[in-house]
């Protein structure tokens, strides 16, 4: 029985491909007949979304933490929001928190702003803290630096991150695991103000904590701020 050659096999089974009345045909009938409208949620869509759901449900079978998840107010970008806001007493406590915080750290010190001299501005970060289920657990307020105002040469010089290194942290576990040793974990609050500032760097007062009498003095830093260079 003589072998058959394979490009004898390929000519006898080649079938015919489509025409280009057939494909032409294909793509009309996949091609849908429906009028596109474009999704347009109207403004008060989250407004009404809740309204109906509320009222889909008993109210009372809902629980206060599910109401305030919905609720929740979104954290204020300006102080000026912050006065404005409902929750502005929890907010100007923080605030409040926050100022004694850094005076008793002597993060700064009120002074006259020498001549050729130009304060770097300063601006308030205002932070909700949730716990797991959503409720707020505290509010925060932080002081922040407009650190690109600096000039590079004069107010700084270096610019940096001291963290630990992810092989440092991996090797103290495994010393702790070897050895059965027990590895404790803190948080240190304002741990930034540690660090002495070596440059003469001056601030703008925060917005809203500006002390009465003393409006043209400026602060000069003696401890670092976040946003600082």
């Amino acid at each position: 029985m003589s072998a058959v050659e394979p490009s004898s096999v390929s000519e006898q089974l080649k079938l015919p491909g489509p025409s280009s009345n057939d494909k032409d045909l294909v793509s009309e009938f996949r091609r849908s007949k429906r009028h596109r409208i474009e999704t347009n949620f109207r403004p008060d869509f989250i407004t009404a979304f809740l309204v109906e759901t509320f009222e889909a449900f008993d109210i009372d079978a809902l629980t206060e933490e599910l109401v305030f998840i919905f609720l929740i107010e979104e954290d204020p970008k300006t102080y000026q929001e912050v006065v404005r806001s409902i929750n502005a007493t929890f907010w100007k406590e923080a605030i409040k928190s926050e100022i004694e915080s850094l005076q008793s750290n002597k993060t700064w010190e009120l002074t006259d702003l020498p001549k050729h001299c130009r304060p770097i501005s300063s601006k308030w970060i205002f932070k909700k803290k949730l716990r797991s289920d959503g409720t707020i657990d505290k509010y925060k307020a932080r002081v922040v630096v407009r650190g690109f105002d600096q000039k590079e040469g004069i107010d700084y010089f270096d610019t940096y991150s001291p963290v630990t290194k992810i092989s440092t942290i991996r090797t103290l576990i495994a010393l702790a695991t070897i050895f059965d040793l027990v590895v404790h974990q803190m948080d240190v609050k304002t741990a930034f103000l540690n660090g002495n500032i070596e440059e003469e760097i001056y601030m703008t007062q925060p917005e809203g904590c500006v002390v009465p009498g003393q409006e043209s003095k400026v602060c000069r830093l003696r401890k670092f701020l976040y946003g600082l260079k």
